[in-house]
């Protein structure tokens, strides 16, 4: 026979391990929204880099 101990002891233990897995989902979810900002600034910073290296200075002066 099922006692109210054991539920209530598996309910703990399932609870438990919800809540292991939640913080291992939000710490991944956070090291990857890390990972995807420093890649665009990255991407950006060098692009911004490039342009300006191979843009040409035209001066125009009126007579």
């Amino acid at each position: 026979m099922i006692d109210r101990a054991e539920i209530e002891a598996k309910a703990k233990e399932l609870e438990m391990a919800i809540g292991e897995t939640k913080e291992a989902a939000k710490n991944k979810a956070l090291l990857t929204a890390v990972g995807v900002g420093i890649i665009i600034v990255a991407a950006f910073w060098l692009g911004r880099r490039r342009g300006r290296k191979g843009s040409a200075v035209v001066e125009i002066y009126k007579v």
